[in-house]
């Protein structure tokens, strides 16, 4: 492709070419949402609930070929504007420069030919007689005009350097598109068309998931990446890595876990097995009463297991809760279900039309039984931090990356007993804690000092001056002291360090005002 001559550049209508990419970003950033909704609908086909049979499965395999077809299609018009957004960067500096060269050309005077090619004028000659001061004069002017053409032929060389590489980034912006035939020449003429050549462009590849050591945001983004039918695969062939994945939504782990929780229950000799069972009478309590509920971590071999009472996905307040020392996952995750339950009625009651997700958040193994000594150090918190700072980014992540319901859910951690100190690791880690508000129940004292260390920007205690544990200070600084900061929530004189979700109690209707953000800290 030749290069135009300099004042065809100069007079490039570049804000033309601006609008014209900027539409088609407009067109390519409609393609994500557009595609989350089909595959929602895809995902609702698989309940038997919703529609089941031959004519079901056919649906949701051909909503599954356009999930792969529109995902191929926005990559591939992806990697197509970002060289239409070089051509539209250089064809800029291109006109703006050979503008100006052909502008200063004119001030010199000197004569500069379309290919950038400077022609001085000849000099006036001296007198025969001139003087010294004239001739001083004269020199001064000849390489003052030398520097001035020197300057218009590098603006002007510029230029044509500039417009050489918008005509190359044009000639291969169409490039990424050949793979869904949208280039070359045979275009395909309706959509069956268009999903062989994203067939034939391409091949089938085993997907890999990341290592759980990447970071959410990065898992996120591959996630929304993959197309229907690949989450799909992956889901089934590999349910323990996608169900414990920090960026993946919680739909997708729900799936995945609820997999690996039917393998667990199919063998009563499976390490776990009594934390499977607690998992399964959970759910299934939950969707006999019609209500949604969501396996978001489920390790049965650590006995580790997080319920969602509420869609993650979608909720507008999501209130996590931490357990503290005696709570033993297959004995004790109805009783934290039920306290989930109890924060969500209050949330409810303070905003009515809220969007509402509770947790039982059993991503630790607390201090019970023979092992009950571990609560007079942090080793078990630390570990517990750690899960709970990765699961709190990677709801933010997954929630970020959804083109549909991508929002910033409010997100309140509240904590009781040992499970402050848990909140107390999370919060030293790297990095800010994803969360809105921390409430801290019963604590036995955390080691900051002051309750912005904990990188929430809302801190609430509730102390009872019938629980003896909140008194202790083993761990640090007693929460409800004053020189810690934190806005103190309402308890009875008889509240004991077991009661403060109970709802004869007046502290859990002030927790469900911190999860709905209607409570005014201080």
């Amino acid at each position: 492709m030749s290069t135009p001559g300099l004042t065809a550049v100069a007079a490039w209508d570049t804000a033309l070419l601006d609008g014209a990419v900027y539409t088609l970003e407009a067109v390519a950033e409609r393609l994500p949402p557009w595609r989350a909704r089909v595959e929602d609908v895809a995902r609702t086909l698989a309940d038997a609930r919703v529609w089941y049979g031959p004519a079901a499965q056919e649906a949701a395999a051909a909503l599954g070929e356009v999930s792969s077809v529109v995902t191929a299609v926005t990559g591939a018009l992806g990697a197509s504007l970002e060289r239409l957004w070089d051509t539209a960067r250089e064809a800029r500096t291109a006109q703006e420069l050979a503008e100006q060269a052909l502008a200063e050309a004119a001030v010199v005077p000197v004569a500069l030919e379309e290919t950038g090619a400077v022609v001085p004028s000849a000099p006036v000659p001296l007198p025969a007689e001139a003087t010294a001061a004239q001739v001083a004069d004269h020199t001064a002017e000849l390489a003052e005009r030398a520097a001035a053409a020197q300057r218009v032929a590098g603006l002007a060389t510029d230029a044509l350097f500039a417009a050489a590489r918008a005509a190359l980034h044009t000639s291969t912006s169409a490039e990424p598109l050949a793979a869904v035939g949208g280039h070359g020449p045979v275009v395909p003429a309706d959509f069956a068309g268009l999903s062989a050549a994203v067939g034939r462009g391409a091949p089938f590849a085993p997907v890999l998931t990341p290592l759980p050591t990447t970071p959410p945001e990065a898992v996120a983004s591959w996630w929304a990446n993959l197309p229907e039918p690949a989450r799909t695969s992956l889901i089934a062939s590999d349910p323990a890595a996608v169900g414990s994945l920090d960026g993946v939504p919680a739909w997708a782990r729900d799936r995945a876990n609820r997999l690996l929780l039917q393998q667990t229950l199919g063998d009563p000799g499976t390490a776990g097995y009594a934390t499977a069972r607690a998992a399964a009478a959970e759910i299934e309590a939950e969707e006999a009463a019609g209500r949604p509920v969501q396996l978001w971590v489920f390790d049965p071999a650590q006995d580790l297991v997080a319920v969602a009472y509420g869609d993650l996905d979608t909720a507008e307040d999501v209130g996590l809760l931490v357990p503290g020392m005696g709570n033993v996952v297959g004995e004790d995750l109805d009783d934290l279900g039920d306290r989930a339950h109890t924060v969500a009625d209050a949330t409810l009651a303070a905003a009515p039309a809220a969007a509402v997700a509770t947790v039982a958040w059993f991503g630790y193994r607390p201090p019970a039984g023979l092992g009950s000594w571990q609560a007079a150090r942090r080793e078990v918190a630390q570990r517990g931090g750690i899960a709970l700072a990765g699961d709190l980014a990677g709801l933010a992540a997954a929630r970020a990356a959804d083109p549909v319901r991508a929002g910033d859910p409010r997100v309140t951690v509240l904590a009781h007993s040992y499970g402050t100190v848990v909140v107390d690791e999370a919060g030293d880690l790297v990095g800010e804690l994803d969360v809105d508000a921390v409430v801290l129940l019963g604590s036995p004292g955390i080691e900051e000092y002051r309750s912005s260390d904990l990188e929430a920007a809302e801190v609430y205690d509730a102390s009872s001056p019938s629980d003896p544990v909140s008194y202790l200070g083993r761990f640090g600084t007693s929460t409800w002291e004053r020189s810690f900061g934190s806005a103190a929530l309402p308890t009875d004189w008889d509240t004991g360090h077991g009661d403060y979700y109970a709802p004869d109690h007046p502290t859990v209707a002030a927790m469900g005002e911190v999860v709905a953000g209607t409570r005014q800290p201080g």
